[in-house]
C-alpha cells in the first residue's frame, strides 16, 4: 500500500495555484489561527494588505493572492470576468485546505467576497467589505470608462507594475469596469439574502475616476440595505478615501476582522 500524501497547511507557503488557463500567486502564513482570505482591488496586488496583516499579527492565518493577470499571477483569457474571479476563491480555499474563512475584500474584492459567501453560506464565517459592494447604478459611466482606458493604453505596462492595472488590453480593462458596474447595480438581492455577518468599513471623499458627490451617493446606497438585513452593519466610517483606505485606515479594517473572528484588540486600544 502507498502511504496517503498529507499536506502541511500549518507552515508558511508561497506558490502558484493552477486554475483553468492560469495560475494564481498565493501567499499563506500558515498557523492555527482563524483563516482570513484577502481579496484585492480590481487591478491591485496582494501587497496592499501588508499593513492590515501586520496589525492583526499571528492570531490569524493570512492568505493573500493575486487575481488573474494581476501581480505575479499568469495571464488568462478570462482575466476580465467577474464570475471567473468568484470561482477562483473556491479554488484557492481548496488548494490551501481552508474551511470557513473570513473573507476581506477591498473595492472589487468586496462584491467578489459577497457573491462567494452568498453562494456558499455554510462555508464562510463572515465578510468584511472595505469601501466596496454598494448597490449603486453606475451604468451612465460606460463611455467615460472606455475613454479613460483608451487614453491610458500606452501606460498600461507601467501601471501594472504599480498595482493600478492588469496585464490586459485597454478593452479588457474597460470591460472589467463596465461589468463591475453591472454587478453593483444588481447587488440588492445578494445583500438581502446574505446570512453570514457582514461588516463594512466605509471610506470618505473622492476617488480616481469618481468625484466626492458621486462616491458619497454610492456609499449612501447602502443605507436601505442596513435597514433590511440585520446581518449587515457598518463597522467604521473612516477619513481615508477609496484609494488610500488600506494604507491610512488599516487599523479599522483589522478591527472589523477581529469583531467577526472574536479576537480581542491589542491592550490600550479603545473601541470606536
Amino acid at each position: 500500500m502507498h502511504a496517503e500524501r498529507v499536506t502541511d497547511f500549518t507552515s508558511p507557503w508561497i506558490g502558484m495555484v493552477p486554475v483553468d488557463d492560469t495560475a494564481l500567486a498565493v501567499t499563506d502564513t500558515g498557523g492555527p489561527g482563524r483563516p482570513v482570505v484577502y481579496l484585492n482591488g480590481q487591478f491591485a496586488s496582494q501587497r496592499y494588505w501588508r499593513r492590515v496583516i501586520a496589525e492583526l499579527g499571528g492570531d490569524h492565518r493570512h492568505i493573500t493572492y493575486d487575481m488573474r493577470a494581476r501581480g505575479r499571477s499568469r495571464r488568462s483569457a478570462a482575466a476580465a470576468s467577474f464570475e471567473a474571479h468568484v470561482r477562483d476563491v473556491g479554488a484557492v480555499l481548496a488548494a490551501r485546505g481552508v474551511d470557513r474563512p473570513l473573507l476581506v475584500g477591498w473595492s472589487y474584492g468586496a462584491p467578489v467576497a459577497l457573491h462567494w459567501a452568498g453562494r456558499n453560506p455554510d462555508r464562510v464565517l463572515g465578510v468584511v467589505s472595505v469601501d466596496g459592494a454598494y448597490p449603486f447604478d453606475f451604468s451612465y459611466a460606460e463611455e467615460r470608462i472606455r475613454l479613460l482606458w483608451r487614453r491610458s493604453r500606452w501606460l498600461l505596462p507601467v501601471l501594472s507594475t504599480m498595482g493600478m492595472a492588469g496585464r490586459m488590453s485597454a478593452e479588457q480593462h474597460a470591460q472589467s469596469n463596465i461589468e463591475l458596474n453591472e454587478v453593483y447595480a444588481a447587488l440588492d438581492p445578494v445583500l438581502d439574502s446574505v446570512t453570514c455577518p457582514v461588516r463594512y468599513v466605509v471610506a470618505t471623499g473622492a476617488n480616481l475616476g469618481g468625484g466626492r458627490d458621486e462616491m458619497e451617493r454610492m456609499r449612501a446606497s447602502l443605507d436601505p440595505v442596513l435597514a433590511r438585513n440585520p446581518n449587515i452593519k457598518v463597522s467604521a466610517k473612516v477619513a481615508g478615501n477609496h484609494g488610500n483606505v488600506l494604507r491610512k485606515d488599516f487599523r479599522a479594517v483589522a478591527d472589523a476582522v477581529r469583531e467577526l473572528a472574536g479576537t480581542p484588540r491589542p491592550r490600550g486600544r479603545q473601541s470606536r
